[in-house]
C-alpha cells in the first residue's frame, strides 16, 4: 500500500499492510503487530491503525483531531467494508468493527476496548436476516450496549449486570446461553431505558457517532486512572500515547462452531515449552479474560492435568487447532520469543486477533531464555539481555514449607506461583491503606477489573473466586510478582458483610490466610515459608551474565548472615561493612556508651579494651566467610547519640558499670545532643577528636586478617574506609594512625599485613577535592546515600512528604534515593572519578549506596568505568545481571 504525507491512518487486510513490526511506537504493539502478521500471510480481519502521533495531537490541541483524520478513517473504514463485503450503517449488511487500543508497550487491561460497533436498531435486525440467527444478533446487540455505555457513555457496567442476573433468577436460567431469542430482545429494551435513566437520552443510534465516540474514549482513557498508575509502575513514558485499532469484527458467539480464546506458545507460569492457554465456545473474547464463565483447556494434556471434564479445543476443533499450532510455532520462530496471542473461531474458521511477546513470571522468563539460547533460536548475550533484573525479585521471596500443616479451605487455579500470608481485605483502597501502614493484606475479590491494580500492588497476594488462567487477575499478579490464586469456585465473597465462606467456615475482614499461587490452594491462618534455591536456569543465565559483565558485584553485609546469603548469591566480596551495626548487640552496647560517656581519654581507652575482642571477632568471621575476597570495613561513622542511653533504666545501667553517678551521666548525655547529626560530630570527625576509637577498629581488623588468613588459608586484603571525609588533611591524620597500627600489630605478631586504606565520597568537597585526596587514597567508595542527601540538601527520611508531589509534578522523575540523579550526583561522581584517575589511575572506585542495587543506577557506574557495585545481599544477583546488561549495552553500541 502506498504511504500518503501526513498519514494518520494505516491500514492492514488481506495480506497487505501499511505498517510492520517495525513501526511499532507510530502504530503500538497491537497495531504493529496486526500489520505484521497480515504480512507474513496469516488470517488477520481487515482493519486499520490510528497512529499514537493522534494521541499527542489530541492532547496538544485541546482533545481535538488533526487536520486530515477524519477522512482517512472514512476512506479506512470503506476500505475494510470492500474487503469483507459489507458496509458500515447498512441496513441489510452492516459492517461491524472492534476499536481497540494499543500501545508501544504492553498494557493488559489498562485501557478500553468497544466491540460490535455499527449495530443499532436497524442493522442488528440487518444482521440478524444475513446471519439466519436471530439469536447471535440480539446477543452481539446488548453485549454492545452494554460496552459502549459503560466505555463511552460513562453508564457502569454492574447496571447491566444487575439487569441480566435479575432476569436468569426469574426465569431460572443459569447460563447466558439458556436465553431465548425473545429474552434478548427483552434484555435490550430494558438495556436501553437504563441508558435513557441514567443519561436523559437514548443510546446512540448513528453508527459514525458511536465510532468517534469510541475513539475518544480510547485516547481518553491513556490518562483514566488505572492506565496512569500502570505507567507509573512499570515506567511507561505517559509521552508515547496509544494508537487505536479499528478492525472488522469476527463473532466467536454464532454458535457451537464458533469459538473465542487467549494461548501463550509456552507456559507463562513455568516457561514449559507447550502451548497453553483456555478457549470458550460460542462466546466473545471478553468473556475470557473477565471470568464471567470459566474457560475450556486449549490442549488435552492441560485438560488432563486440570481434571477438567470440559472437552479440550484439541478433541473438540481438531482441525481448527492443528491450524493454531502451526501459527503459534511461526509466531514465535518470527518474533523469536514466547507470544500471547488472541484468536477467534468464526464457524469453523479461525482468525488471528493479536500477538504480542507474552507477561510471565521470572521463573518463567528465564526456563524460556535459556531454552531458547540452548535451541538456537536467540544467543546466550540475547537471553541475558531479556531478564529484567528488578524482576529477579520474585525468586528471591519465601516459598511454604512442605513439611508444615495446612487447613486447606479451597483450591482454585495456580495463577502466579509463590506464597504469601496477609489480612483479608475486600476492597482495593484499604489494601492500599494498610500497606501504607505496614501491614501485609491479601486482596479477595469475586474478580478484579483494571480499576483494581492499586490494591494488587498493594497486596502480598491475590485471591479470586472467578476466572482462569488469562483472567485479568492472573495476567497482572505475574506482571507484578505476585502470588495469585485464581478461580477458587468453592469460596463464597459477600462484599456487603465482609465475610468469605467455603463449607462450613466464614472468614471475615481482618482474618489471616495464605494464598500458594504454585498450587492453588487458600489455607486458613499463617503457614511457615522456606527460603527459594536458586540453580537450574537461574544459575545458567546468571552465569553466562557473569560472563558478560565487566563491573565486580559485591555486597553490603556486617553480620554472619549477610555474609553468608550473599556468598550464596554471587557476591565477590563485601564493599561496605558499617561498623557500627556491630555495636548495637546486647553483650556490647553497655560497653559502647561506657566509652561514649566517658571524659577522660583512659576512661574511654579501658572501654574501648573491652569492645575490641568482640569486634575481632566479628571481623575474623566476616573474613572467613568471604575467603580470600575482598572485604571493605568503614570505621564508625554515625553521631555518637545514636548509642547513648536513654531511659532511666538504661542510664542507670551505664552508671553501674562504670562506677559512676548518673545525674552526671544524664548531664553529659545532654551535652552530646545535637541540632543536625546528619552533618554533626560523625564520621572522620569522631576519629579526630577520639583517635582511640579508630585505633581500636584498626587494630580489631589487623589482628583479625591474621587470624583469618591462618584458619582458612586464603590472603586476606582488608580496605579500610575512612567515613566523611571533606579535605585531604582529615583523611591524612587518620591514615597515620591506620598505618601505625598496621605497623605495631606486625611488631607483635611477626606476620606481614597487605591492607588499602581509603575514603567515603559522600560530600560534594570531597568529589571536587577528589584529585588531592587521590594522593594518599588508595581507593574511593562513592556513599551515594548521603551524597544525595548533601547534594539536594535533603534528608532522605524525610523527604517522602514531598518527592511524590516532585514526581507528580515533573519536577523530579525518579526519587533520587532509588536511583542515581545522573545529572546532579551523577556528576560529582563522575568529577571525582576522573580527578581521582588522574592522579592514581589504578585508584580502586566502587559505590556503596543504596543505589548499588538500582539497574539503572548501575548502568551509570558502567557508563563512566566504576570497578564495582555494591549492594543488599538479596539485590547482588540483581546487581550481577544489570551489570552484565550495562556492558552488553555499551557493546552493542560500540559495534553498532
Amino acid at each position: 500500500m502506498s504511504v500518503p504525507d501526513n498519514q494518520w491512518v494505516y491500514r492492514f487486510g488481506d495480506g497487505v499492510a501499511d505498517g510492520s513490526a517495525e513501526l511499532r511506537n507510530l502504530l503500538g504493539g497491537k497495531g504493529a503487530n496486526l500489520a505484521e502478521m497480515c504480512n507474513l500471510g496469516l488470517p488477520v480481519p481487515p482493519g486499520f491503525t490510528i497512529t499514537t502521533d493522534v494521541c499527542a495531537a489530541y492532547y496538544d490541541n485541546d482533545t481535538n483531531y488533526p487536520e486530515g483524520l477524519e477522512e482517512q478513517v472514512t476512506d479506512a473504514l470503506t476500505h475494510i467494508g470492500e474487503l469483507v463485503g459489507a458496509r458500515f450503517g447498512d441496513p441489510e449488511n452492516p459492517l461491524l468493527v472492534s476499536v481497540r487500543s494499543g500501545a508501544r508497550a504492553s498494557m493488559p487491561g489498562m485501557m478500553d476496548t468497544v466491540l460490535n460497533l455499527g449495530l443499532n436498531d436497524v442493522t442488528t435486525e440487518g444482521l440478524a436476516k444475513r446471519s439466519n440467527d436471530a439469536r447471535f444478533a440480539y446477543d452481539s446487540y446488548r453485549r454492545f450496549i452494554q460496552m459502549y455505555s459503560d466505555v463511552v457513555l460513562g453508564v457502569d457496567h454492574f447496571n447491566f449486570e444487575d439487569i441480566l442476573e435479575a432476569f436468569k433468577e426469574d426465569n431460572g436460567y443459569e447460563l447466558d446461553t439458556d436465553l431465548t431469542v425473545e429474552d434478548w430482545a427483552g434484555i435490550i429494551t430494558a438495556y436501553k431505558a437504563c441508558v435513557d435513566d441514567n443519561l436523559g437520552e437514548p443510546f446512540p443510534q448513528d453508527v459514525h457517532k458511536q465510532l468517534w465516540g469510541a475513539i475518544g474514549a480510547v485516547f481518553g482513557s491513556w490518562r483514566n486512572a488505572r492506565a496512569e498508575t500502570y505507567r507509573r509502575l512499570h515506567n511507561i513514558p505517559e509521552s508515547w500515547g496509544t494508537a487505536v485499532n479499528v478492525q472488522a469484527m469476527v463473532f466467536g458467539n454464532m454458535g457451537e462452531s464458533s469459538a473465542t480464546g487467549v494461548a501463550f506458545t509456552r507456559n507463562p507460569s513455568t516457561g514449559e515449552k507447550a502451548l497453553y492457554g483456555e478457549f470458550l465456545v460460542n462466546a466473545q473474547g471478553e468473556d475470557v479474560v473477565a471470568g464471567i464463565r470459566t474457560p475450556q483447556n486449549i490442549t488435552e494434556s492441560a485438560r488432563r492435568e486440570a481434571g477438567s471434564d470440559d472437552p479440550s479445543m484439541e478433541a473438540l476443533m481438531p482441525v481448527v487447532f492443528a491450524q493454531l499450532r502451526a501459527i503459534y510455532e511461526k509466531l514465535e520462530g518470527h518474533y523469536r520469543d514466547m507470544q500471547d496471542l488472541e484468536f477467534t473461531v468464526q464457524e469453523g474458521k479461525l482468525w488471528m486477533l493479536q500477538t504480542r511477546s507474552g507477561k510471565r513470571t521470572t521463573k518463567a522468563a528465564l526456563k524460556i531464555a535459556v531454552e531458547m539460547a540452548t535451541e538456537g533460536l536467540i544467543t546466550k548475550d540475547e537471553a541475558v539481555a531479556r531478564i529484567d533484573p528488578s524482576s529477579l525479585d520474585q525468586l528471591l521471596h519465601p516459598t511454604l514449607d512442605p513439611t508444615a500443616e495446612r487447613e486447606v479451605l479451597a483450591t482454585g487455579l495456580p495463577a502466579s506461583p509463590g506464597a504469601a500470608c496477609g489480612e483479608i481485605v475486600f476492597n482495593p483502597d484499604e489494601a492500599e491503606q494498610l500497606k501504607a501502614t505496614g501491614r501485609n493484606v491479601i486482596l479477595v475479590r469475586i474478580e478484579t477489573s483494571p480499576e483494581d491494580i492499586h490494591g494488587m500492588h498493594a497486596a502480598e497476594g491475590i485471591l479470586t473466586t472467578r476466572g482462569g488462567m488469562t483472567s485479568h487477575a492472573a495476567v497482572v499478579a505475574r506482571g507484578m510478582g505476585r502470588p495469585c490464586v485464581s478461580g477458587a469456585g468453592g469460596i463464597y465473597i459477600d462484599y456487603a458483610t465482609q465475610t468469605m465462606r467455603c463449607l462450613d467456615v466464614e472468614l471475615k475482614r481482618g482474618d489471616v490466610i495464605t494464598v500458594d499461587g504454585s498450587t492453588g490452594q487458600v489455607i486458613k491462618g499463617r503457614v511457615s515459608t522456606i527460603q527459594p534455591e536458586l540453580s537450574g536456569d537461574f544459575g545458567t543465565l546468571m552465569s553466562w551474565a557473569d560472563v558478560s559483565r565487566r563491573m565486580g558485584i559485591r555486597a553490603n553485609a556486617e553480620t554472619p548472615l549477610d555474609a553468608r546469603t550473599a556468598r550464596e548469591f554471587g557476591a565477590e566480596g563485601i564493599g561496605l561493612s558499617r561498623t557500627e551495626h556491630m555495636f548495637f548487640e546486647s553483650d556490647r552496647i553497655v560497653a559502647v556508651r561506657e566509652m561514649i560517656l566517658s571524659e577522660t581519654q583512659e576512661g574511654r581507652r579501658a572501654a574501648l579494651d573491652k569492645i575490641l575482642p568482640m569486634q575481632r571477632d566479628d571481623f575474623t568471621e566476616l573474613f572467613e566467610i568471604m575467603s580470600g575476597l575482598p572485604v571493605t570495613i568503614r570505621l564508625l561513622d554515625p553521631p555518637l547519640h545514636e548509642f547513648l542511653p536513654h531511659s532511666d533504666e538504661e542510664i542507670a545501667q551505664v552508671a553501674e558499670a562504670m562506677g559512676a553517678d548518673p545525674e552526671i551521666l544524664r548531664a553529659r548525655v545532654g551535652a552530646l545532643h545535637e541540632l543536625n547529626p546528619m552533618l554533626g560530630h560523625r564520621g572522620c570527625r569522631l576519629a579526630i577528636t577520639y583517635p582511640e576509637i579508630p585505633e581500636m577498629q584498626a587494630r580489631a581488623i589487623f589482628e583479625a586478617a591474621i587470624a583469618a588468613a591462618k584458619s582458612t588459608g586464603k590472603p586476606v586484603i582488608p580496605e579500610v574506609m575512612v567515613p566523611l571525609v571533606a579535605t585531604k588533611a582529615e583523611f591524612e591524620l587518620i591514615r597515620e594512625r591506620i598505618v601505625a597500627v598496621a605497623e605495631a600489630v606486625q611488631s607483635e605478631t611477626g606476620e606481614a599485613i597487605e591492607y588499602l586504606v581509603g575514603t567515603m565520597i559522600e560530600l560534594p568537597r570531597a568529589a571536587l577535592r577528589a584529585a588531592e585526596i587521590a594522593e594518599t587514597a588508595e581507593f574511593f567508595s562513592y556513599g551515594t546515600n548521603d551524597l544525595t542527601q548533601t547534594a539536594f540538601g535533603i534528608s532522605r527520611d524525610d523527604s517522602a512528604s514531598f518527592l511524590a508531589e516532585y514526581a507528580n509534578k515533573g519536577i523530579l522523575e525518579v526519587d533520587p534515593f532509588v536511583t542515581i540523579d545522573i545529572d546532579g550526583v551523577g556528576e560529582l561522581v563522575s568529577i571525582a572519578t576522573d580527578r581521582g584517575r588522574s592522579v592514581r589511575p589504578d585508584i580502586k572506585l566502587g559505590i556503596c549506596g543504596e543505589h548499588g542495587g538500582d539497574p539503572q543506577s548501575i548502568d551509570f557506574c558502567e557508563s563512566i568505568g566504576l570497578d564495582y557495585v555494591s549492594c543488599s545481599p538479596f539485590r547482588v544477583p540483581i546487581a550481577r545481571l544489570a551489570a552484565a546488561q550495562a556492558a552488553l549495552s555499551r557493546k552493542s553500541s560500540k559495534d553498532a
